[in-house]
């Protein structure tokens, strides 16, 4: 790309190609625009078109998914989804992709992914209120994973005290096929009230089109393509597609932008992300079914080299394009400058359907608005069903272990499901003001709003699951988020998704995206559960091959009284401990199979819809009765792994359990990863009652044991102090880190 001068750029089969469109979407844009485009105007295409826009590979397939019900305020299609929670109040939230980019420059990458996220969410009219990341990288053991962690963590904490959000929770994953391509997703929620809530739509002829914030410079340009392509041999030498944020700025944009909104001057906003000035223009006139016309020498430059081509497509963060209300003006610049933010008036909203680019009084770029967005090609991809045989386990061919001590304590020091805190104990605790369940304490964040009403938000996915048996995977992504919200209390509403996955030319993985799809919609439909929000990741893969399918979930629920919030800790010696759920002789797939034995192999858990709906609403009746003390789903590491975590995550208290198991290998029975199971603890008074609600909704429970000592039994298998559970998982990750 040349650095200057774009005008006498010859577009050539090799220019087009290297800026990521065919020549068959070279035709289809010709035909858009009645003409050979310049330059300029051909980059304005590719990143418009590419799949990180446009959704051109993805986009036949998310119409599988349940977007409405009388809890959406707002369904796919804008920055961010939102939810209904009551009394006049909704959560905005959104889950964002920064794989790529983290791979190459993962301090910076992640900072601005969140940065990023952040954006699409006060963009909405609603304020920030917590940040959670969902986070896939190779073996820990690996020098470079190493790297990777510590910076991408770093980059998520450091941008978020800055900007005053805590980061509320999230998961990370460690396994070999994440390494190289690091998955960085993250998921920010807000609140916001019906009647501030605001869109991306330009509307009123005559009206100002304004940027606000950061100046712009050359940091990120190509990142929308970047982002949709794979991640090449030495890209980490490449650093001109990372954009570089900016917290301090983000902060006072944010406080700008709501305070802009609520003044009542704004028409519309979005938020400069992918594809920066092009992507902001071309969809705020689309959905408005208007005209824009700026000039580029009106917009604030970094550097005074950069031509058309760099303005339209940087990246560079903190910035905002805004619709004003033309009489206005003033309020707004007055309400800027409070805030300390720049204001620069670029254009104006005008008749027809035109985007309009100028530099002073010359013509630099003119094309449909439309044609960039609604008229992005679509394509129906090749899918072909893989070979799971690879898959296939002989549970008999597994030894059970012979010391089962010495097994759980391995399985609770694996980086995966060891203690996280390395990474969450970074944020500023002076931003949790109105989190009532930090990280770690329970298996969802809950969140305060307004008198009693708060709202939940957590994050899932198990990409072994999705690898094996992509349709069940993507029905347990949502399952498990779900039975997290409400071991909180919380009614799920909404999720938003970051579905990341290989080469959507490869018919194998496009049949893997596909299914598991359907499995996120069956689990919707089923749970009564929208998706309002989303982004696809595609190409995935580095010099070893695909990362494993990981659809990642993002989910609210809404809790009516944050006073009856339960978490994951036993509290009082004498509880009663209750299963909810079955146990079943399954090992397939699990974190015990890939730690003890390093096979990802096996049967994914079974999953029944209905039961994990009957889980749901049982504890939705308890929790709101006051009948349970604490509640922890089962996951990875199966029942053990849950009871070890109720023991230890708050004050270290013992249990003694005793499991049923009959005709069940006795390593199903501790690290199985059954689903729709949760431990939960009562007093012994209310115990019958928790029982009486999980038979009237047809699941089925049973007590289990007795909360007391400081020794975790499970029947003679399992005998360790609460200390050495506690010192194994809390340390294993800084262990694993530093040696």
């Amino acid at each position: 790309m040349p650095t200057v001068s774009v005008k006498d750029v010859k577009i050539t089969k090799e220019i087009i190609e290297k800026e990521g469109l065919t020549m068959e979407e070279y035709d289809r844009l010709k035909k858009l625009i009645g003409r050979e485009p310049n330059y300029t105007e051909l980059g304005l295409f590719s990143a418009m078109w590419s799949e990180h826009c446009s959704y051109k590979n993805s986009r036949p397939v998310l119409k599988l998914f349940p977007t409405k019900g009388k809890q959406v305020l707002q369904g796919p299609g804008e920055n961010a989804g939102i939810v209904d929670i009551g009394e006049g109040y909704g959560v905005a939230f959104k889950m964002e992709s920064h794989n790529h980019p983290s791979a190459v420059e993962p301090y910076e990458a992640s900072a601005t992914g969140g940065g990023g996220c952040l954006r699409d969410i006060f963009t909405m009219g609603a304020d920030t209120v917590g940040l959670l990341g969902s986070l896939r990288l190779g073996r820990l053991t690996d020098k470079k994973v190493k790297w990777l962690f510590k910076e991408i963590g770093r980059g998520f904490s450091s941008y978020a005290n800055v900007a005053l959000v805590p980061i509320v929770g999230g998961e990370i994953y460690f396994d070999e096929s994440y390494e190289g391509n690091p998955l960085v997703n993250a998921m920010t929620v807000g609140v916001v009230k019906h009647n501030e809530i605001t869109r991306a739509k330009a509307a009123g002829i005559g009206n100002i089109v304004a940027m606000i914030g950061g100046d712009t410079g050359k940091d990120g340009v190509g990142g929308a393509a970047f982002a949709s392509g794979a991640i090449a041999e030495g890209a980490e030498e490449d650093t001109s597609s990372v954009a570089i944020g900016d917290p301090v700025m983000g902060l006072k944009l944010r406080r700008a932008s709501l305070e802009l909104i609520r003044a009542g001057v704004v028409v519309g906003m979005q938020d400069m992300g992918a594809a920066g000035l092009v992507c902001s223009t071309s969809e705020t006139a689309t959905k408005g079914g208007v005209g824009i016309e700026i000039d580029l020498n009106k917009v604030r430059k970094r550097t005074p080299d950069m031509n058309a081509y760099q303005m339209m497509l940087s990246e560079s963060q903190e910035r905002m394009l805004v619709i004003l209300e033309k009489d206005k003006i003033e309020d707004a610049k007055k309400i800027c400058s409070k805030h300390g933010v720049p204001l620069d008036i670029i254009g104006f909203v005008k008749k027809g359907d035109k985007l309009t680019v100028k530099e002073g009084d010359t013509v630099v770029a003119e094309v449909p608005a439309r044609a960039l967005t609604e008229d992005a090609p679509v394509y129906i991809r090749e899918e072909k069903e893989p070979d799971f045989s690879q898959y296939k386990l002989n549970l008999g061919d597994i030894k059970e272990p012979k010391d089962y001590n010495q097994t759980f304590l391995k399985l609770l020091s694996s980086s995966t499901i060891a203690d996280k805190s390395m990474v969450y104990s970074k944020s500023d605790p002076k931003l949790f003001g109105n989190v009532v369940v930090k990280p770690g304490e329970a298996d969802a964040a809950v969140i305060k709003v307004v008198g009693k009403r708060g709202f939940a938000a957590t994050a899932n996915c198990n990409g072994t699951y999705c690898r094996i048996n992509p349709r069940l995977g993507g029905q347990i992504a949502v399952a498990e988020s779900a039975r997290n919200l409400a071991c909180v209390g919380a009614k799920p509403l909404g999720l938003t998704d970051c579905l990341n996955f290989g080469n959507p030319f490869n018919p194998e993985v496009f049949w893997g995206f596909r299914k598991s799809c359907e499995g996120i919609s069956d689990a919707c439909k089923a749970l009564d559960v929208a998706v309002v929000s989303g982004n696809v990741s595609f190409h995935n893969e580095n010099p070893k091959g695909t990362v494993d399918p990981t659809p990642a979930i993002g989910m609210v629920g809404v809790v009516e009284d944050v006073g009856k919030v339960v978490k994951q800790s036993f509290k009082s010696e004498g509880d009663t401990i209750i299963l909810l759920g079955e146990n079943k002789n399954e090992l397939g797939a699990s974190e015990y199979l890939k730690t003890l034995y390093n096979l990802k192999k096996g049967d994914v858990p079974s999953l029944d819809l209905k039961q994990e709906k009957a889980l749901v609403d049982t504890l939705l009746s308890a929790i709101d009765k006051g009948l349970v003390v604490s509640a922890h789903d089962c996951s990875e590491g199966g029942i053990a792994v849950a009871l070890a975590e109720s023991c230890i995550t708050d004050k270290k208290i013992g249990a003694s359990v005793k499991l049923d198991d009959k005709n069940m290998r006795k390593d199903a029975l501790l690290f199985g990863e059954t689903q729709s199971r949760v431990i939960v603890s009562a007093k012994p008074q209310d115990a019958d009652k928790i029982l009486d609600i999980a038979k009237k909704n047809k699941l089925s429970a049973k007590i289990i044991g007795k909360v007391g000592g400081n020794k975790l039994v499970i029947n003679d298998l399992i005998n360790l102090t609460t200390d050495e559970l506690s010192n194994t998982w809390r340390t294993a990750i800084e262990k694993e880190y530093n040696s």
